[in-house]
């Protein structure tokens, strides 16, 4: 009998942390879907030699039902380098961690090398995201192989709400 009340104690008690994690939780809304989000990027990365190159940018993608977005295409335009990179990683996955804060996963993308400019080979990587007065932003956010997210700044359509 003893062993009964203990298990249905600890049933309690992990039903009960459930909860409060759940409580927790954040989603992107408008749930089920699409989206595209014009702005800008800057980027610095082996084939700028480190220096930042500021581009044009377009993300599109889908919000789920669980309120997750999906990332399903970028292009990046602009002269120079910013008509170079191969987006790789797709779909990239965008999570509400915070009423106002988000993580991207599998972000990279690469160039090819040439005569004026080596290879880049950046991330995959997970990289931090604010979101305020409907503009998604990051700034600094380190990819894998000497790449960084300079700044980013896009506005998503439908605007974003974070529910918690």
């Amino acid at each position: 009998m003893k062993s009964l009340k203990t298990l249905v104690s600890l049933s309690a008690l992990a039903v009960c942390m459930g909860a409060a994690s759940m409580a927790n939780a954040y989603s992107i809304s408008p749930v089920n879907s699409s989206f595209t989000a014009p702005g800008t990027i800057s980027v610095k990365s082996p084939s700028s030699y480190q220096a930042t190159v500021n581009c044009t940018a377009n993300f599109t993608g889908n919000v789920d039902a669980t309120g997750v977005a999906k990332i399903t295409g970028v292009t990046v335009s602009g002269s120079g380098l910013c008509a170079l990179p191969k987006i790789t990683g797709l779909p990239w996955t965008l999570t509400a961690t915070g009423p106002a804060t988000g993580s991207v996963a599998n972000v990279g993308y690469t160039i090819a090398s040439s005569v004026l400019y080596p290879a880049s080979n950046c991330g995959p990587s997970t990289i931090n995201v604010g979101y305020a007065g409907g503009v998604l932003t990051a700034s600094n956010q380190g990819l894998s192989n000497s790449c960084t997210v300079v700044s980013l700044s896009v506005t998503p359509s439908p605007t974003f709400t974070i529910v918690p």
